[in-house]
């Protein structure tokens, strides 16, 4: 069966861009970086061409296009954080030069978009209580980054 790994379109920042990534994920690592044998709309030969890495344990590819080409919401990151410490981590990190947006999203400063999202929120809004999930939903809604205390305390009512 193939494999699947998304490929990250960059006009030249792909390996800055791979190696920013994998500084704030654990288990992940830059696995090889493939030089330009000739002249490509890429860059020049021996200029990088592909980088092949892992993030968290997902394998990526990012390719120089030589071309910047924008990004929309349509594709995402989502991003399962475990607490309140790792949201934080991951939302200064990824934001740092980008731009923050609402509902736990925000586009980092290659203008990928990633969504930081507690574990817990997929709980709460699969809880059988409509007025739960609903006050869950409305709370995320009113959030830039998402914060799990206030998201309990809209749990509760």
């Amino acid at each position: 069966m193939s494999k699947i790994a998304p490929c990250l379109w960059f006009a030249n920042e792909a390996e800055e861009a791979a190696n920013f990534y994998v500084s704030l994920f654990p288990d992940s690592r830059i696995d090889h970086v493939q030089k330009n044998v000739v002249e490509t709309p890429g860059g020049p030969e021996g200029s990088v061409l592909v980088v092949s890495f892992t993030l968290a344990g997902q394998r990526f590819m990012a390719l120089n296009g030589g071309t910047r080409f924008e990004y929309t919401h349509a594709i995402s990151l989502e991003v399962d954080c475990d607490d309140q410490a790792e949201v934080d981590r991951l939302w200064d990190g990824l934001s740092a030069g980008g731009a923050i947006e609402q509902c736990g999203w925000l586009k980092d400063r290659y203008g990928v978009s990633w969504q930081i999202v507690p574990t817990v929120v997929k709980q709460m809004l699969a809880d059988p209580d409509p007025a739960k999930a609903g006050r869950v939903l409305q709370a995320i809604m009113e959030m830039i980054k998402l914060d799990i205390a206030g998201l309990q305390a809209a749990y509760r009512g």
